[in-house]
């Protein structure tokens, strides 16, 4: 069977390995690992009022909606009653509804920021994030058993599963709506003088809701690639720079001074300041901390992934905020979400929280706080970033994802990368290694490089952030180094 579920989910090319059958066989484990009683104990004590109910949603990819469908009627057939988005619907927006809907489990079907071509499954907990690895790990046995025992999947016919009230079709904007706007103060927004926002929905699943929240604000909001298109132009729907040229070019033709950008299911965000600079999430991360802690008076935990910025540990010294890393993956940053006070949680590419949210990324959510933060301090994006460099100093970040000729073993390039690690790089003192995930060498200055190596494909993924660009070539050009070697 050409199904690999891991961590993340499932996702395959559309009509190759993605398939309507294989959906079904995919969503038959669900249903197997959902009623066992170990997926209940593994949901983080969370709080489930009905555990028979699945929350469903979708993004906007090629026939989604129908893959939907057909996931809800396999969930029915097994006995669970369904709640089935009505329209296409952002990931964080489905996660949430699995809380307040006081539901066992929640299945989006989205490939994220992939390309076009791909359609993924992402399974959702009952606190309102992903599900954890042990959960996945649990479809992934009953898919192997089921295979096994050549069991295929339950089904019940759509319109008799809606007659049966098996499957039920909803808003789910409506509530996550009202509880964003407890989380956002869009009077602060309102009060905003010559504020003008272009929404960058990059043709996914987060189109129009910005927009709609800052409804009735005043503020005047230009949302671009915000229609249906599968094929999402041509252009992945990531929010980094090099896809974000439409966003660049409405900022030149003045149709706005703050740009922000959803991935394809919203879980993302990216912004462009008013010159039409990128801002990375590393610095909306930053940028965020110092307004929750500085305006709002917020305290709490910083938790980043190992990939994320140092920014953030200066901000924390300042502060006198305890800083948490982990691993990649917002699982990781979840887990500490829902065991301590956290005031924010990120990553590297994008997904962040912040306190009172759900523990899961959410671009919608971080857009407006961008926005409440611009009109709070009364400054453009670009402004705000310089003020915060001159606060703690530049930092310069780039990444790059080196091929292979072979994949390595994992285990053995990490235990080279420590043994025959430099005293430095680029004149910077290597202070610090960590192997949390991959080997990190962190410098005196809080320079730092991350080696990561694939466990599943020949790629080695290189991370670097420098006090200045010239020393993220140097950190970048030791890991294509490292990588000729393994050539």
């Amino acid at each position: 069977m050409a199904i690999n579920f891991g961590t993340d989910g499932w996702r395959a090319v559309i009509s190759d390995t993605f398939t309507f059958a294989n959906l079904r066989v995919v969503s038959q484990a669900v249903a197997d690992a959902v009623k066992s009683t170990a997926w209940e104990d593994l949901s983080k004590g969370a709080e489930i009022a009905n555990k028979d109910r699945i929350v469903v949603g979708y993004d906007t990819r090629f026939l989604s909606d129908r893959y939907a469908k057909e996931v809800a009627r396999v969930l029915a057939a097994n006995g669970f009653k369904v709640f089935l988005s009505q329209s296409d619907a952002a990931t964080p927006v489905i996660s949430f509804a699995t809380k307040q809907l006081g539901a066992i489990a929640g299945v989006m079907i989205t490939a994220s920021h992939n390309a076009p071509r791909y359609n993924g499954v992402k399974l959702k907990a009952a606190y309102g994030g992903g599900a954890l690895p042990e959960q996945c790990k649990l479809v992934e046995v009953y898919l192997m058993d089921n295979e096994t025992l050549g069991r295929g999947p339950n089904l019940l016919e759509y319109d008799k599963a809606r007659e049966l009230g098996l499957i039920t079709t909803f808003n789910p904007l409506l509530e996550y709506s009202h509880h964003i706007r407890k989380l956002i103060d869009f009077d602060t927004i309102a009060e905003a003088k010559d504020l003008r926002i272009v929404v960058d929905s990059m043709y996914g699943s987060g189109r129009g809701v910005i927009r709609n929240l800052l409804g009735g604000t005043g503020v005047e909001v230009n949302e671009i690639r915000a229609e249906l298109n599968p094929g999402f132009g041509g252009v992945h729907p990531e929010p980094i720079y090099r896809n974000l040229g439409a966003l660049a070019s409405a900022l030149a033709a003045g149709l706005g001074n703050l740009g922000l950008a959803t991935d394809g299911d919203a879980d993302r965000i990216g912004a462009m300041d008013e010159r039409g600079n990128f801002i990375d999430p590393h610095k909306i991360m930053a940028l965020s901390i110092k307004y929750l802690h500085e305006k709002r008076g917020l305290s709490g935990a910083l938790v980043r992934t190992v990939s994320t910025t140092r920014m953030i540990d200066c901000l924390g010294k300042k502060y006198g905020l305890e800083v948490f890393e982990t691993p990649v993956g917002f699982n990781h940053i979840s887990d500490h979400m829902m065991e301590r006070d956290v005031l924010i949680g990120g990553e590297e590419s994008g997904g962040i929280s912040f306190k009172g949210h759900i523990p899961e990324g959410d671009g919608i959510i971080m857009g407006l706080l961008i926005t409440e933060m611009v009109a709070a301090y009364h400054a453009t994006l670009g402004e705000l970033v310089r003020q915060l460099e001159d606060e703690i100093g530049a930092f310069y970040y780039d990444r790059t994802d080196l091929r292979l000729k072979h994949p390595v073993a994992k285990d053995e390039m990490i235990k080279s990368l420590v043994n025959n690690a430099p005293a430095s790089i680029g004149g910077e003192t290597i202070q610090q290694i960590s192997t949390l995930d991959g080997v990190k060498y962190i410098m005196a200055d809080d320079s730092w490089l991350l080696i990561r190596p694939s466990g599943t494909e020949p790629v080695l993924r290189v991370y670097a952030e420098g006090r200045s660009p010239q020393m993220v070539k140097e950190l970048l050009g030791f890991g294509n180094t490292v990588a000729e070697t393994v050539k």
